[in-house]
């Protein structure tokens, strides 16, 4: 009998003990320590994103502008990798991703924009860690996105605006309108757009819709180039195009594949499915050009490569293969007609279809980024209701368009009360080479 009892004791021990144990157990299986499998994978990625702006887009911009504009593109895209580096450091990395008194489901104004308490990386160490990679690391991959996303608004008002008031209205534009924007998505519980349960994986919203709206009242706010439509304007050399897109393509490889922030099988098939998206987005322009105007073309066909881009970046952490590659196709035909009847209709002088690729691209990939991701499409969200996710989606873009729209707006308004926007027309008709920087790409003799 006294066995027996001693048996139910022990047993009833080893039961209490292992219950003891339960919370232990669930603290390990939370990341406690630096991978240096994915620190080594983040490292690459944030290099690759960083290739994107320099010389990627630098080289992408710079070939469909006039000769006489080059150097000015390259030096913009430069200059405000600089500014945007410095003003990251400062307070930016803290306004968009401080989460000091966020709470899930708050409305305050913790869900829209952060503190600063991490101003000038305020805390940040060696071995200070976010998830499983060195929160420098992470601080460093965010600061590419930052900087790229400013840069793309250059095409819009390419080869008319002046560098003091590009420099101007970068930094604050990064100011007001990116870093909240990036809060109310990517911060965590308790951020706006996050909770309202908008989905997006590497920067649809963030970067793509937001920047192509700001590009768009840009150029209307601008003016159109001296002679447009009227004058002959095509890419002086389309050589630095194809290898500016080429960059890109193989930069967003970071962008995206990276924005898994480990070296695992999220990444992987981010991966996969941007490189499917961007080949059939390639040939859904090629296809779409070809009947329209009788040829493809070289530019239509990288034009349409950075429209896939573009269209899976919201959803490359949760479209399967297949949604995908329809994903893409659309992106390249509805693109080709954005970029090219659209904006011939309503007559705005988009230098480098900025709104038409990379706007229009992201509404459409950031819209169907919620039913993608829907298992029974074959996605790996946990998306219940397509249509219940499609409208969390179409308010999040909604929401995206008005914030850069007004914001922008007001921005460019102000300076150009102030500094002045544009260049005058004598500096125009020269080129901002010559005119602004005092210097020429090419020098013939």
């Amino acid at each position: 009998m006294r066995s027996k009892q001693r048996r139910i004791a022990r047993l009833a021990t080893a039961l209490l003990g292992g219950l003891l144990a339960l919370p232990a157990w669930s603290q390990a299986a939370a990341p406690t320590h630096i991978d240096s499998g994915d620190t080594a994978w983040m490292l690459t990625a944030t290099a690759l994103v960083l290739l994107m702006t320099l010389p990627g887009l630098a080289l992408f911009y710079g070939g469909m502008v006039r000769a006489k504009n080059l150097l000015s593109v390259l030096m913009q895209c430069f200059a405000i990798t600089a500014v945007v580096t410095v003003l990251w450091i400062v307070y930016g990395y803290s306004l968009a991703f401080s989460t000091t008194g966020m709470q899930a489901g708050s409305t305050g104004w913790h869900s829209i924009i952060g503190g600063l308490d991490r101003a000038m990386l305020a805390g940040l160490k060696p071995d200070s860690r976010y998830q499983t990679v060195p929160e420098a690391v992470f601080v460093m991959f965010q600061l590419t996105f930052a900087i790229i996303t400013p840069a793309l608004i250059v095409g819009a008002y390419a080869e008319r605006m002046k560098f003091s008031a590009m420099l101007w209205f970068s930094g604050l534009w990064l100011t007001f309108v990116y870093l909240p924007v990036a809060h109310m998505v990517w911060s965590g519980p308790g951020s706006l757009l996050g909770d309202l349960g908008v989905l997006d994986f590497a920067g649809g919203t963030v970067v793509h819709i937001n920047a192509g709206i700001a590009g768009l009242i840009a150029c209307l706010v601008i003016g159109k180039r001296r002679g447009y439509p009227h004058v002959p304007m095509p890419p002086h050399n389309l050589g630095y195009t194809v290898i500016g897109a080429s960059l890109l393509w193989l930069g967003w490889f970071g962008f995206n594949a990276g924005s898994a922030v480990a070296a695992n099988g999220s990444a992987g098939m981010a991966m996969l499915v941007t490189q499917i998206a961007t080949a059939a987005a390639a040939l859904g322009w090629l296809v779409a050009e070809w009947v329209v105007h009788g040829r493809p073309s070289v530019l239509g066909i990288v034009s349409g490569a950075v429209a896939g881009l573009v269209a899976v970046t919201p959803a490359a952490g949760t479209a399967g293969p297949g949604g995908s590659l329809v994903l893409g196709f659309v992106a390249g035909v509805v693109c080709f007609f954005s970029a090219t009847r659209l904006k011939h209709k309503f007559g705005y002088d988009d230098s480098l279809d900025v709104f038409g690729v990379h706007a229009v691209a992201g509404i459409l990939g950031g819209l169907l980024t919620g039913p993608l991701a829907s298992p029974a499409l074959g996605g790996f969200g946990t998306v219940t209701s397509l249509w219940g996710q499609l409208w969390i989606q179409a308010k999040g873009v909604g929401f995206t368009i008005a914030w850069s729209a007004v914001l922008s707006f007001v921005l460019l308004k102000l300076i150009d009360k102030t500094l002045g926007l544009r260049v005058d027309d004598e500096q125009e008709m020269v080129g901002l080479d010559i005119a602004l920087h005092e210097e020429k790409a090419y020098n013939l003799s």
